[in-house]
């Protein structure tokens, strides 16, 4: 399965977001993204992308590669939607159902695929099943751009440091920190 295009709405009223992406296969998939779902993700993603470029660079240069590639997705979609704004194309088969289905958890790794390093992404559902997504760098910070965008204009603050994250989860639940 290969993604095609993403698509994601604030909804303010529910204060969520209404993500969908499809793919090459004609089939669609639409996620309620709750906030904390939101900033994890962009906070995980981050992070676990300087880390992945830290292995053959140093810290600096790593987070230097990882926001200029950010800064190059951004001007490249700017440029793209100024010349002709991409229209998100509904597929004809939901394989989850046609209505959003509430991600409940999210699960972020680095894999090696071949000669490329995939962002493993898994959607943890109710009742425990899950939506694997793996996204190469563009893909992947296509999505995160949209992710961003959203959670600016939603207000919903500055995404956290992971290192946050694990200090809140770790006093909430008294156990070690994990990127889950």
């Amino acid at each position: 399965m290969t993604i095609k295009q993403f698509n994601a709405t604030y909804l303010a009223s529910d204060d969520r977001l209404l993500f969908r992406f499809n793919t090459s296969e004609d089939t669609e998939f639409r996620f309620w993204f709750t906030r904390r779902v939101t900033l994890f993700i962009l906070a995980a993603t981050s992070h676990l992308l300087v880390k992945n470029l830290e292995q053959s660079h140093t810290p600096e240069a790593a987070k230097a590669i990882a926001q200029f590639g950010e800064e190059a997705v951004k001007k490249e979609r700017e440029q793209r939607e100024a010349v002709k704004p991409e229209i998100y194309e509904p597929a004809s088969v939901y394989p989850l159902g046609a209505d959003p289905v509430l991600v409940m958890d999210v699960k972020c790794a680095f894999e090696k695929q071949e000669s490329e390093d995939m962002l493993s992404l898994d959607l943890v559902l109710p009742g425990g099943p899950n939506i694997n997504l793996k996204m190469a760098g563009p893909t992947l910070q296509a999505m995160c751009l949209l992710l961003n965008q959203l959670r600016e204009h939603a207000a919903w603050g500055d995404v956290p440091k992971v290192q946050e994250v694990a200090l809140t989860d770790e006093v909430k639940n008294s156990q070690k920190p994990s990127l889950h």
